[in-house]
């Protein structure tokens, strides 16, 4: 059967990882259709843009030379000149890495954790505590990832840490590299493909919606918006066709970006992915406090490993991308975690913003009087989380979806601490992956022949 002949696959999603997928299958010859629920493309890489000149983003995303080079929209990207991270302990600041490496408990006890046995971790508390020490692990890290997950460290399995891929050595390396090149090198961002020099953060012209419009370009007859999947219909273990609007419709494989615990619920015929349906996502509120003058952080990011506080991240992006506000004001981010439907998430605009505003105030007094609004952007499903219980499940899930013909991509589908940068080398490896399927003899149509 030539690909002209041959089934559809249907695609689910139309963010980046969607549109990387159809881009890569069309150019192989393979029938797609791609369902997108919403009305347009683009997904959480979409931008948003107020009527005073202010960009936002759904956190701080950043992007490469590299990936914007491999879509072919280099030369509409500008070059983020500096990007640092820093961290607030008892009243002041200290860089990443080697600021908290100069706090003598942090280096002693780090120090000490490198030479003493350790049995294999258990937990992400383990896992921090021998990485980093004791005291590093429970004044810094161990704060920050209860916050950004909304569960115990203690309850977390140990792979959060393998989002931390970079050595201290390799990330002390990368920054004297930003350094000295008058670029952000990026750190930390790609463990599919290798970090250096050469490979540094942009930002595309008019936000990050342009990856998604460049992908989608030629894409038009197989998109269809406003079109969610109601259903995956499986037969004897493999895909056999989808539901939407109540058709059916024949596919040869579908590719899905939905999250896994929504594509659990999505497959008929099939019980291989109801595991998945309990695995859970940090809901998140990005609240985008707009203020007059720059310059309020002491650098790009600042984590807030106080428990006391309502957020764990303070994100000035106009200090590395001054476009993204107008000149003579800034923007701060400020992430606050939460679960859909409690008393954040119902808060209004003002009212998170005063929230933030107040603890703001006690780190930097009289910021209050240069506050001037904020916009609130909400997301049920910011950041998977690894918890111990679903771990074994999420290992398997990684290898595969149980179901012949069905590939999940994607943050989401996938159910990674994966960036915009993996997230497309990712889905183009799945996706060669799966022509190789697609062409390779079934064994029952060689029982048939």
């Amino acid at each position: 059967m030539g690909h002209s002949d041959r089934l559809p696959v249907a695609i689910v999603g139309a963010g980046l990882a969607g549109l990387t997928a159809a881009t890569f299958l069309r150019r192989q010859g393979v029938p797609i259709i791609l369902y997108e629920a919403g009305p347009q493309v683009a997904g959480l890489a979409s931008s948003f843009h107020d009527a005073d000149g202010f960009t936002y983003d759904f956190g701080a995303h950043f992007i490469t030379n590299r990936l914007a080079a491999a879509l072919g929209v280099g030369a509409r990207c500008r070059t983020v000149t500096s990007y640092g991270e820093r961290v607030w302990l008892k009243g002041r600041s200290y860089g990443y890495p080697l600021g908290l490496l100069s706090v003598p408990r942090f280096l002693r006890d780090g120090l000490a954790s490198r030479l003493a046995p350790k049995p294999p971790p258990e937990s992400a508390a383990d896992w921090f505590r021998a990485t980093y020490g004791t005291s590093l692990a429970d004044e810094v890290a161990i704060p920050l990832v209860e916050a950004w997950s909304g569960a115990p460290a203690s309850e977390l399995a140990p792979s959060v840490g393998e989002k931390l891929a970079n050595s201290v050595w390799k990330t002390i390396q990368l920054k004297l590299a930003s350094r000295s090149s008058g670029r952000a090198v990026a750190c930390g961002y790609s463990q599919e493909m290798p970090e250096a020099p050469e490979v540094w953060h942009v930002y595309p012209e008019g936000g990050l919606g342009l990856l998604c419009r460049r992908l989608a370009e030629g894409l038009d007859d197989a998109i269809r918006l406003n079109s969610p999947v109601d259903e995956i219909l499986v037969d004897a273990g493999r895909v056999r066709a989808v539901r939407v609007k109540g058709r059916e419709q024949p596919v040869s494989a579908v590719v899905s970006t939905a999250p896994c615990h929504v594509l659990a619920k999505l497959v008929r015929g099939s019980e291989a992915l109801l595991p998945m349906a309990r695995f859970r996502y940090r809901p998140m509120a990005f609240v985008n406090l707009r203020f007059e003058g720059r310059g309020i952080l002491p650098d790009t990011v600042l984590w807030i490993p106080d428990r006391n506080a309502p957020f764990f991240r303070l994100t000035e992006t106009p200090l590395s991308m001054p476009w993204l506000a107008p000149e003579g004001k800034t923007l701060v981010t400020a992430d606050l975690g939460c679960e859909v439907g409690d008393e954040r998430w119902r808060m209004s605009d003002e009212a998170l913003g005063a929230l933030v505003v107040d603890h703001l105030d006690l780190l930097f007094p009289r910021i209050r009087e240069r506050y001037r609004g904020c916009r609130v952007l909400r997301t049920p499903i910011a950041y998977p989380m690894y918890l111990r219980a679903y771990e074994v499940d999420r290992r398997r899930f990684e290898q595969s979806s149980g179901v012949a013909g069905l590939v999940s991509i994607g943050r989401n589908g996938q159910f990674a601490h994966a960036l915009m940068e993996d997230v497309y080398w990712r889905t183009l490896k799945s996706m060669r992956d799966l022509v190789a399927t697609l062409n390779a003899p079934r064994a029952d149509s060689r029982r048939a022949a």
